[in-house]
C-alpha cells in the first residue's frame, strides 16, 4: 500500500439538520421619500415660524420711531438694551455710532404705541451702578407737553456711581487723618479731657457746683451764709405780713383789726351826710320861700342864719370824723417798712 494512496473515508450518515425559523421579510414602506421630504418641510416650517414669532415677540414688526441720545462715551451700552420709564422697557437700543463731534450716537427704537410717554420736555439718563449693568432711563415730568417728533436728538446726563468711588475714598482717608490728630497724646481733646475730668471732681468736692462757680471755697461759703440770712429774712417778713392782715382784715370786735372801726366810722360819716343832705333840702326850701316871699326878708334872714349855722355844726361834725378815720386808717400813717 502505497504513502500516498490514502485509506479511504468511513460512509458516515449525516446528522439531521436543525430546524431553522423562518425570516420574515421587511416590506418597503409606501411613498417613505415623500414622507421624509413632508417631515423636513414641517420642521423647517416650524423653525421658521419660531423664528417669525420670536421677531414679532421682540417688536420686529411692530412701527416704531427713532429717538437719537447722544453722550460722552457709551461704556456699558450694548445693542439690544432696553431704554426704560418707571421701570418698564418702551424702547431698545438698535444701533451705536462714533459722531464727527467725537460723542457717541445711540440710535434708540421707541414703539409707537409707547411714544406717548415722550415729551419734548423728557430727560433721558445713562447711569451705570456699582452693582449691576448700564441702565437709559427716560424722565417726563409734564405729560402735557408736546410729544417727542420721530428723529429727535437729546442729549444723555450721566450719573456714574463709580466716578464717586475716588472722592469718597479721599474724603475717608482725610476723615481717617482728622481722627488720628484727635485721638493723638498731645491732642488739644485729652486736654480738655483732662479738664473735664478735673471739673467732675470739683463737682463732686466739698463745694459743689458753687464752689466751680465761685472759684474757691471762701467766696461759696459768703454765698451760704448771704442765702441762710436771706430766708431768715424772708421768714421775718412773713411774720409780719401775717401780723398786718390780722390788724386789718380781723375779725369784728377783736382788738387788733382796724377795717371794722372803719367800717363803722364810714357808717356814720353816711349818717352825716345824710344830714347834710336834709339839711340842703332845707336850704332850698327856705330859698324857694325867700323868693316866694320877699316883703318878709328879716324873718327870712334869720332863718337862713339858723340853718348857716346848723350846716356849719354838720360839717364841723364831719371834718371830726374824718380825722377820726385818718387817725385809725392804718395806711395813712408812714408805712415804710426798714429791714434789719
Amino acid at each position: 500500500m502505497n504513502d500516498d494512496e490514502k485509506p479511504p473515508r468511513p460512509h458516515t450518515t449525516p446528522p439531521p439538520a436543525a430546524e431553522v425559523p423562518p425570516v420574515e421579510v421587511l416590506r418597503p414602506v409606501a411613498y417613505l421619500e415623500v414622507k421624509a421630504a413632508a417631515l423636513l418641510l414641517f420642521t423647517l416650517a416650524l423653525i421658521v415660524g419660531s423664528g417669525l414669532y420670536l421677531l414679532y415677540a421682540r417688536g420686529a414688526f411692530e412701527p416704531t420711531q427713532t429717538l437719537v441720545l447722544t453722550a460722552e462715551d457709551s461704556e456699558g451700552v450694548v445693542v439690544g438694551m432696553d431704554m426704560t420709564f418707571s421701570g418698564f422697557p418702551i424702547g431698545r437700543v438698535r444701533r451705536i455710532e462714533l459722531a464727527a463731534s467725537g460723542n457717541a450716537r445711540i440710535i434708540v427704537d421707541v414703539p409707537r404705541k409707547d411714544a406717548h410717554w415722550l415729551r419734548e420736555s423728557s430727560v433721558f439718563t445713562l447711569v451705570r451702578g456699582i452693582v449691576g449693568g448700564t441702565n437709559i432711563r427716560a424722565y417726563s415730568g409734564m405729560l402735557n407737553d408736546p410729544p417727542l417728533p420721530d428723529g429727535a436728538e437729546r442729549t444723555v446726563l450721566r450719573g456714574d456711581a463709580t466716578a464717586e468711588i475716588p472722592q469718597l475714598m479721599a474724603s475717608a482717608r482725610e476723615l481717617l487723618a482728622n481722627l488720628n490728630a484727635l485721638t493723638a497724646q498731645d491732642a488739644a481733646l485729652g486736654g480738655s479731657l483732662a479738664n473735664v475730668r478735673a471739673l467732675t471732681e470739683r463737682l463732686n468736692g466739698p463745694g459743689g457746683a458753687l464752689g466751680v462757680l465761685m472759684g474757691n471755697e471762701a467766696d461759696a461759703r459768703k454765698i451760704v451764709a448771704t442765702l441762710e440770712r436771706t430766708n431768715a429774712l424772708l421768714a421775718r417778713l412773713d411774720g409780719m405780713a401775717a401780723r398786718a392782715d390780722r390788724q386789718v382784715f380781723g375779725a369784728e370786735g377783736s382788738k387788733d383789726a382796724l377795717v371794722p372801726e372803719v367800717r363803722a366810722a364810714v357808717g356814720q360819716l353816711n349818717g352825716l351826710l345824710a344830714d347834710t343832705r336834709t339839711s340842703l333840702r332845707k336850704v332850698d326850701a327856705v330859698l324857694a320861700e325867700a323868693q316866694a316871699i320877699g316883703a318878709n326878708a328879716r324873718e327870712a334872714t334869720t332863718d337862713l342864719g339858723a340853718l348857716r349855722a346848723e350846716v356849719e355844726s354838720n360839717l364841723r361834725k364831719v371834718e371830726s370824723l374824718v380825722n377820726e378815720i385818718n387817725r385809725k386808717w392804718p395806711f395813712a400813717r408812714d408805712t415804710e417798712l426798714k429791714l434789719p
